[in-house]
């Protein structure tokens, strides 16, 4: 199979960029990242916003205008979380809202674990636990469900997530989702996080998809059209030696689906891809939310900020150009043996980038405007405030 038309840019594209000095293009945030509070004994503390679930149901113009000098720039939203492990004791509900309610997040995407690390082993991590087996699985969405039915926070809007399918063979996916309706009847109203490419999980015998089996994802993917249901996709954009190795399975997939609401989970980046140069990424991205106008990417996982260190220029002139189509989260895995202020601490760092943003951007990205339109939700994001004097 021929390379699609960006793969072949980027590849023209790339000794362009490999030489430029990614920390130079990043400096100028470098010095003025915004810092959590900190306590007496220096440790850092997230400050709770003071906003309601309730107060987003009311139009911009009747919610107080969103000051951000004085209000968190983390997230209203965190559309990328998991709630459960890959295998072990996860945080109790009740402990994961308070963990909630001492930030800005309002809204959350639960996300199950779809490839679920073999129960007998006792891993809780799959890198820590290379070669037992990871095999998508229904267990976390179905204790999900149980979950938000047995524990209600009337001060959360938790939207329960599909993550079972198996992308490399997908043929009973369909009969699989009929059972969802049946025990429980239009409670998931997303799908994914779900494995294209995982290299990270290839130890742990991850079966990769590829153009035969995303051709055999017509059935599901027309289910979820049907149903205005996203789909977030976790595919690696590639790794150092080859940044662009897997973007010919992405390509192909968004040709075969465009209708579909599809996230890209982290921009594409990984682990194993921490060296390609942001104008490459970049522009990857761009050609891409041009090319498919139901394309969205998501911000979550601290890899993007280690990557680049920092959240540069080149970053926040992208997410100010393409306001509507950036998704938060903070890809948080809700072990019983993190410890509490973790997940703060992770909002934070993935939230970084949203303080240099541009008002229009931080609107529709941090303050939830771009995932209350895709999920057609009856909430709004508060207007920004204008600023005052010089």
């Amino acid at each position: 199979m021929n390379a699609p038309r960006i793969t072949r840019v980027a590849q023209a594209l790339s000794p362009l960029f490999v030489t430029l000095p990614t920390l130079a293009l990043l400096s100028a945030c470098a010095t003025s990242a915004p810092k959590p509070e900190s306590t007496a004994s220096g440790e850092q503390t997230m400050v709770a916003s003071t906003r309601t679930l309730a107060s987003f149901k009311l139009p911009p113009e009747e919610q107080a205008c969103y000051d951000r000098e004085k209000e968190p720039y983390t997230a209203v939203v965190d559309a990328h979380f998991h709630p459960r492990p890959f295998g072990g004791a996860a945080i109790p509900p009740q402990e994961l809202f308070g963990l909630f309610d001492k930030t800005s997040v309002r809204f959350v995407n639960y996300f199950g674990i779809g490839q679920v690390l073999d129960l007998k082993s006792g891993c809780t991590y799959y890198l820590d636990c290379q070669g037992v087996p990871a095999s998508p699985s229904i267990k976390n969405d179905f204790v999900n469900g149980m979950e938000v039915v047995a524990y209600p926070h009337d001060n959360l809007h938790i939207t329960l997530s599909m993550t079972f399918m198996d992308l490399a063979h997908p043929e009973n996916i369909v009969q699989i989702i009929e059972l969802y309706d049946k025990e429980y009847p239009g409670m998931f109203s997303w799908s994914g996080e779900l494995n294209v490419m995982k290299q990270a999980l290839v130890g742990n015998l991850h079966e990769p998809a590829t153009f035969e089996s995303i051709d055999g994802w017509a059935p599901f993917m027309a289910v979820l059209r049907e149903r205005n249901i996203p789909v977030t996709l976790h595919s690696d954009l590639g790794k150092d030696e080859d940044p662009t190795k897997y973007l010919p399975l992405m390509e192909y997939l968004l040709d075969k689906y465009p209708d579909n609401k599809i996230v890209w989970a982290h921009m594409g980046l990984s682990k194993e891809l921490t060296t390609i140069p942001p104008n490459l990424h970049v522009s990857i991205m761009k050609d891409l939310l041009d090319k498919y106008p139901n394309l969205m990417l998501d911000i979550s996982w601290d890899v993007l900020y280690n990557a680049y260190h920092q959240w540069g220029p080149i970053f926040i002139d992208f997410f100010n150009a393409y306001p509507t189509r950036i998704l938060p989260g903070s890809d948080f895995v809700a072990a019983n043996t993190k410890a509490r202020d973790q997940y703060a601490k992770e909002l934070d760092v993935t939230g970084r980038a949203h303080k240099f943003m541009d008002d229009n951007a931080f609107r529709h990205i941090a303050l939830g405007e771009n995932y209350f339109r895709l999920m057609n939700l009856d909430y709004h994001a508060p207007q920004v405030c204008k600023k005052t004097g010089n």
